[in-house]
């Protein structure tokens, strides 16, 4: 990908990281032009400024975004991010990424994003309720079951989606629980739903050594992040053989060649809201751990975290993108080079969509699923979007990256050109 020209504020601008991707891949497909303008642009963009009361009696006013890039194949979906940095470039180019996630894996949704700039953790559970609560109201008509579906993303969880749905519901006059995904499970959320991106790399990681020929025993990984996603997949990945030897976290990494105890390590992060001090394994900065020799590395926190400050140094034979944008355009061409199998993040993390189309469909049957029957079917959509996608790269000799856009621009292409345009 010519992008090697990219200042850095450029190459860590998500959206431009995205736009990059998405040129390149429309080139390659010889995308329409008039279907090139469509898709290249959201569909809608929505900023609210509203006041809500603190504690101390103060009115302080917060700005939020709700971003629909494509709703051609279904109800907008994605998350609803709370960070002080959340800007609208970040949620454009996070909704894009949901437009070709949900393509990749097959589901009939569109892509979405929203975001409110806050700083959470320095609020209290009632000052989170009522932004919430207010941010949704200003956003009501533009989101639904049918219209667009929001879920947890950084710093918001099943109590957030509650009050959503609550705050929905009231407006409407009837419990609407299809309304967001990521629920409690006693209002309308689905078994597996919380394990289910961290089952999906997994599952991800097992399809790209079957894929490589590599043997699991001994394979070892690191994991960047330790919240939902990558504790989850640490604690699968161990249960099934994987040797675990390092975890990086934003504040530093823990480091042991013979694998460390990922439900001991659970249990300690549980206790002391760190991991940091864990005796079962030695400190290592998150920076130098993640150049560390290993089979697999997992980045699972946070955007741009592999860029071309450091592509170059990154020794792992298979990078499966947990997160979000953890890789740059840039440092995509120099991971290529050295010729890392690199699993884009709108396949390798899919699987928190997929488990979140499954609530939706349930809330929408009124008939809740058993959780054996969800980890087969994610498993299933999973598996079969990793072999879509390294047929398509072979096909066209690309990376995996640009078959995954390749494969999801067409799908969402063929589409639009089949309802037509409006006019």
């Amino acid at each position: 990908m010519a992008v090697a020209t990219m200042t850095l504020d450029q190459e860590i601008n998500p959206w431009e990281a995205q736009s990059a991707r998405f040129e390149f891949a429309a080139r390659k497909l010889n995308l329409d032009e008039g279907l090139w303008k469509v898709l290249s642009s959201p569909a809608r963009e929505i900023i609210v400024h509203f006041p809500v009361m603190m504690d101390n009696g103060k009115i302080e006013m917060f700005t939020g975004y709700r971003v629909q890039h494509s709703v051609a194949r279904g109800p907008g979906k994605g998350g609803i991010r709370y960070a002080p940095d959340v800007s609208l470039d970040e949620v454009r180019a996070l909704a894009s990424w949901m437009t070709w996630k949900c393509a990749v894996v097959n589901i009939p949704f569109g892509g979405a994003k929203g975001g409110v700039i806050c700083n959470p953790k320095a609020m209290s559970q009632g000052e989170l309720e009522r932004m919430t609560r207010r941010y949704t109201s200003e956003i009501i008509e533009f989101i639904g079951p049918e219209k667009d579906v929001p879920a947890p993303d950084m710093n918001t969880n099943e109590q957030t989606m509650a009050w959503i749905m609550d705050t929905y519901s009231m407006h409407m006059r009837q419990t609407v629980t299809s309304v967001v995904t990521g629920k409690p499970l006693n209002i309308g959320g689905s078994r597996g739903r919380r394990e289910a991106t961290g089952r999906g790399i997994k599952v991800i990681c097992d399809e790209s050594i079957r894929y490589l020929n590599m043997p699991r025993e001994g394979c070892r990984v690191i994991i960047q992040g330790f919240g939902n996603v990558g504790s989850n997949a640490a604690r699968l990945m161990k249960e099934c053989g994987y040797k675990i030897i390092g975890i990086a976290e934003w504040d530093g990494g823990l480091f042991n060649p013979n694998g460390i105890d990922i439900h001991q390590l659970v249990e300690y992060k549980n206790r002391n809201n760190t991991i940091l001090g864990f005796s079962g394994a030695e400190a290592m900065p998150s920076e130098e751990l993640i150049e560390s020799e290993c089979e697999i590395l997992v980045p699972a926190a946070t955007e741009n975290v592999i860029t071309s400050r450091n592509a170059d140094r990154i020794k792992a034979r298979v990078v499966v993108e947990g997160a979000n944008g953890p890789t740059t355009a840039v440092a995509d061409d120099i991971l290529s080079e050295k010729r890392i199998f690199v699993v884009p993040d709108i396949l390798a993390n899919a699987g928190g969509v997929t488990a979140s189309y499954f609530e939706w469909v349930q809330d929408r049957q009124g008939y809740f699923w058993k959780e054996a029957i969800i980890n087969e079917q994610l498993e299933t959509i999973l598996r079969d979007s990793f072999d879509d996608v390294v047929r398509y790269a072979e096909a066209h000799n690309v990376n995996n990256r640009i078959a995954a856009y390749m494969l999801a621009i067409d799908r969402v292409a063929f589409t639009i050109k089949q309802r037509g345009i409006y006019a």
